[in-house]
C-alpha cells in the first residue's frame, strides 16, 4: 500500500519546484517573449499574445528541470521530493503544466479576445504542450534518481 493521494502529489511536486531556478525561468521566458515579439514585429506580423504564451511555457519548463536537475542539491526534503520527481516523471510535469495553464489563461483572455472557452481551451493546449515536454525531459533525466541513491 504505497499509494499516494493526488494532493501529496502535488506537494511533492511543489517540494520539487521549490529549489527551482526561478530568476533564471524568469529571465529566460521574458527574454523568448520578447525576441519573439520583436521579431515577429520587424517581418510584419508579431503577435503579442503568442510571444506571452511561448515565455510562459518556456518559463515553467525552465523552473521545472532546473528543480530536478540536481536531485542532490537543496534540504533533505527537498532532495527526496527531487528523486521523487524523478521517478514519477509524468506526475510531477502536472504541476509545471498547471502552472502554465493558470498563467496562460488571462493572457489568452484579456489580449485574445476569443471568450471565456477559447481562452480556456488554448491555455489547457499551452498547459499540455509543457506536460508532454516537461515529462519526456525528467524521464530521460532519470538516471540522476539512481544515482542519487
Amino acid at each position: 500500500m504505497n499509494e499516494i493521494s493526488r494532493r501529496d502529489e502535488i506537494s511533492l511536486s511543489g517540494a520539487a519546484l521549490r529549489g527551482a531556478p526561478w530568476k533564471a525561468a524568469a529571465i529566460g521566458g521574458g527574454a523568448v517573449s520578447a525576441a519573439s515579439f520583436g521579431l515577429g514585429v520587424l517581418t510584419g506580423g508579431g503577435d503579442l499574445v503568442w510571444a506571452l504564451g511561448l515565455g510562459i511555457s518556456l518559463f515553467a519548463l525552465i523552473a521545472a528541470i532546473g528543480a530536478v536537475a540536481k536531485p542532490d542539491e537543496g534540504d533533505r526534503v527537498t532532495r527526496q521530493a527531487r528523486l521523487w520527481s524523478l521517478r514519477h516523471p509524468w506526475r510531477f510535469s502536472l504541476l509545471p503544466a498547471g502552472i502554465t495553464a493558470v498563467l496562460d489563461y488571462p493572457v489568452q483572455l484579456v489580449l485574445d479576445g476569443e471568450g471565456v472557452f477559447g481562452s480556456a481551451v488554448q491555455a489547457l493546449w499551452h498547459g499540455a504542450l509543457v506536460y508532454l515536454i516537461a515529462g519526456v525531459l525528467t524521464l530521460v533525466m532519470q538516471g540522476r534518481a539512481r544515482s542519487g541513491q
